[in-house]
């Protein structure tokens, strides 16, 4: 029998821990006695309990990433969803790094924005951005931040296209 915790594809941690309420089984691996889920009992929906796998996945995956960026949901400096990443590092990260950490730098051997990393790797925004950052300050990734304009288009620019309009 292989254990849920330790053997998920996703690597060590992701899966439920073993145990009644989360269908890995009961003492000493054994099934449990009694409705697995949704069926009465002690974590049923009328327990009130949150049973169910989806909803036990989601909570894990949201501590783990808590646990991962040391309780931030922000970055240390600013960093736009739009800023591009790279790389600074010619080969891959080792095992010293977290598992994370190693994920983004193989993203970015090409340069990608921080939104794009996130969603390529299902996980927050926020916690991209920190994870980023923190890799900034280790010299892991180089950071291009986007242009930002104090104040709008120049005269000329906005002379241009309106005669470009006129002679439409």
């Amino acid at each position: 029998m292989t254990d849920p915790y330790w053997n998920d594809p996703r690597g060590p941690g992701y899966g439920p821990p073993p145990g009644p309420r989360h269908g890995g089984g009961g003492e000493y691996g054994r099934p449990p006695s009694g409705p697995p889920y949704g069926g009465g009992g002690e974590y049923g929906p009328d327990s009130g309990a949150g049973y169910g796998p989806p909803q036990e996945e989601e909570e894990s995956s949201l501590v783990r990433m808590y646990a991962v960026t040391g309780g931030r949901t922000a970055p240390r400096t600013q960093l736009a969803m739009e800023a591009l990443v790279s790389s600074a590092t010619s080969g891959r990260l080792g095992l010293s790094f977290t598992r994370e950490y190693r994920a983004i730098s193989e993203l970015c051997r090409h340069v990608r924005s921080v939104a794009e990393i996130s969603a390529l790797l299902g996980i927050p925004l926020g916690v991209a951005r920190v994870l980023i950052a923190d890799m900034e300050s280790e010299g892991l990734v180089r950071i291009y931040h986007p242009q930002v304009q104090e104040s709008g288009p120049g005269r000329d620019l906005l002379e241009r296209v309106l005669g470009g309009l006129r002679r439409l």
